[in-house]
């Protein structure tokens, strides 16, 4: 059984927002993806409402089962981090309200849980979620492939639960078989997941 979380990457400006599900076998599927956005001349109070109202909708038509957000961390520049976490505290209340559990990440969590590497640029977080999703190309901006990168984080840490148990077992020989792989060749879930979307990527051209 899939596990569906929606990913937000707080901001007045950009809210980044990403509903991915997540199969037993860590393999994700993109559901949703987008981008509220507010302009930095309307009242605080009303950019907060919009963000609200996206998240809510977004939530009301996919019906995830969990939420993924980003961790607020310090920042020389106080006004954006302040408008982050505005922005974060609306999402929790929105969770909340729907009765979604909420998990906190920080940026160097969900770079390593993505690529591999806590250092890795935007760029590179971009490039893996879309090998990872099986799209072309990074969802844009970059606020909404974050939010992708955040949802499958979250689902890959919580960990997904088969429905019966022959689902379990064989949601067992998968992780049997990724963990004794992955000693094998010294590549990090995240890697395997990457080399994994290489090859069916590469399949999907053959076959073209």
């Amino acid at each position: 059984m899939s596990l569906r979380v929606i990913g937000i990457d707080p901001g007045l400006t950009r809210c980044g927002i990403g509903v991915v599900d997540v199969a037993p076998n860590r393999r994700a599927t993109l559901v949703y993806v987008g981008v509220v956005r507010t302009p930095p001349d309307m009242a605080l109070e009303q950019r907060l409402h919009e963000i609200g109202n996206g998240i809510d909708a977004v939530i009301a038509e996919y019906s995830p089962q969990q939420l993924a957000l980003e961790r607020v961390f310090a920042q020389h520049n106080v006004s954006t981090v302040m408008g982050t976490a505005q922005a974060s505290g609306v999402a929790m209340y929105v969770a909340s309200r729907n009765g979604l559990a909420v998990t906190l990440h920080t940026p160097t969590e969900v770079k390593l849980a993505i690529t591999g590497y806590g250092g890795a640029e935007k760029k590179q977080v971009g490039t893996m979620v879309a090998r990872v999703l099986g799209l072309r190309e990074a969802p844009k901006p970059a606020d909404a492939a974050d939010a992708c990168a955040l949802a499958i984080c979250a689902a890959w840490k919580s960990g997904v639960v088969a429905a019966d148990s022959a689902a379990s077992s064989r949601v067992r020989d998968v992780a049997s078989d990724s963990t004794s792989s992955g000693a094998a060749s010294g590549l990090t879930p995240a890697q395997e997941a990457w080399r994994s979307a290489e090859k069916s990527a590469g399949a999907r051209r053959l076959k073209l």
